[in-house]
C-alpha cells in the first residue's frame, strides 16, 4: 500500500532523532533542550507522525513518558535507520578528505588504559588510509552502541549481555589487590576477595561491570561492600591507595605504572573470575565495512 503524502513529509531523519530523544529522556522539555530546539516543535512533530499512522507512540507513565507498542517499534527501526545514515555521512566524508575508510570503535575504560591504544596504533601504521575513532564507554553503552550502529565494533569484558551480538576474543587481564605497603595484606602472595572485605575499600568506576560483579561476589560470600571514598578513575584509586586510605580491586595490567611509581603493592586475587577476558563484538562480521573486518582481524591476532 502506498504511503501517505504526510507520512512521507513528516519522516525524515531530524524527526526520527527527535522522537529517539524523547524516548530515552522520557520527558519533551528535556529531549527538547538535548537537541536545541524548543519543546513546542518537538510536541508537532511527533503528534504528526500519530496522525499519519493513526496511533498514539508516546504515552505518560510512572517514570515519564513511554513509547506504546507502535512507539517501540518506531524506535527501533529509527536507531538502526539513524546509525545507518551516520555510518553513510562518516565514509563519504572520509573520501572527500582523502582517508580510504573509517572505524568507529567504543571501548571501556580497562581496555583503553591497556593494550588497546597500541594496539590500533599497529594496525594504523599498516593502513596509513584508515581512520579510527576510538571512545570510551561503560558496557552497557557500549552494547548499545554497536546494536545501534551507532559504533562498528564494541572492545569490552566478556562479561557484559552480548546477545545478538558477534564477539571475536580479544586479550585478557587480572583482577588484583592494590594496597599501600603498611597495609595488613602487603605481605600476602595471594588473596581471596572475601579476605578483603574485611578492610576499607576504594570503589572505582560507581556503577561500571566491575563494581557491579565486585558487589555480586559480595552478596555471594553473605557480605556487602562498604566504599570508603569512590572514584571514577584508575589513576585517583591508585593515589588513594597510597595515601593509605583504603585498598582497592583493579586490573594488574592497567594500574601497574602508576602502581610502581606509587609504591604500591599488588596482590593477585585467587578467585577463578578474576581473570577477565575482552572481546571485540560487532553486530554482523560479514556486514561491516572491509576496514572494519581488517581491524577485527588485527585485534583478534592479540588474543
Amino acid at each position: 500500500m502506498p504511503q501517505s503524502p504526510g507520512m512521507e513529509r513528516h519522516f525524515d531523519p531530524v524527526t526520527l532523532r527527535l522522537f529517539v530523544a524523547v524516548c530515552e529522556e522520557r520527558n519533551i522539555a528535556r529531549a527538547a533542550e538535548r537537541e536545541a530546539i524548543v519543546p513546542s516543535a518537538v510536541s508537532k512533530r511527533i503528534a504528526a507522525i500519530e496522525h499519519d499512522i493513526g496511533a498514539p507512540l508516546l504515552v505518560r507513565g510512572r517514570r515519564g513518558i513511554e513509547p506504546t507498542a507502535a512507539g517501540e517499534a518506531l524506535l527501533r527501526q529509527a536507531r538502526e535507520l539513524l546509525g545507518a545514515m551516520e555510518r553513510m555521512h562518516a565514509e563519504l566524508s572520509d573520501f572527500a578528505t582523502g582517508v580510504h575508510g573509517s572505524v568507529r570503535v567504543v571501548a571501556s575504560v580497562s581496555v583503553l588504559a591497556e593494550r588497546l591504544p597500541d594496539d590500533i596504533g599497529a594496525f594504523l601504521k599498516r593502513y596509513q588510509s584508515v581512520r579510527v575513532s576510538l571512545d570510551e564507554r561503560v558496557s552497557s553503552d557500549i552494547v548499545r552502541s554497536v546494536r545501534e550502529g551507532a559504533a562498528d565494533l564494541g572492545v569490552l569484558w566478556d562479561a557484559a549481555d552480548l546477545r545478538g551480538l558477534q564477539s571475536v576474543p580479544y586479550r585478557r587481564d587480572y583482577l588484583c589487590v592494590a594496597v599501600h605497603p603498611a597495609h595488613p595484606l602487603a605481605s600476602h602472595e595471594r588473596v581471596r576477595f572475601e579476605q578483603t572485605l574485611d578492610h576499607a575499600a576504594i570503589g572505582v568506576a560507581p556503577g561500571g561491570m566491575m563494581e557491579t560483579m565486585l558487589r555480586r561476589q559480595a552478596a555471594l560470600a553473605g557480605r556487602t561492600i562498604a566504599y570508603r571514598i569512590q572514584v571514577s578513575s584508575l589513576d585517583a584509586a591508585c593515589r588513594i591507595v597510597a595515601a593509605g586510605l583504603g585498598l582497592a580491586v583493579m586490573p594488574r595490567e592497567a594500574i601497574a605504572p602508576d602502581a610502581s611509581a606509587a609504591g604500591l603493592v599488588l596482590v593477585p586475587l585467587a578467585d577463578a573470575w578474576a581473570e577477565r577476558r575482552f572481546v571485540v563484538c560487532m553486530r554482523e562480521e560479514a556486514s561491516l565495512p572491509a576496514t572494519a573486518r581488517l581491524l577485527v582481524e588485527h585485534l583478534g591476532a592479540q588474543a
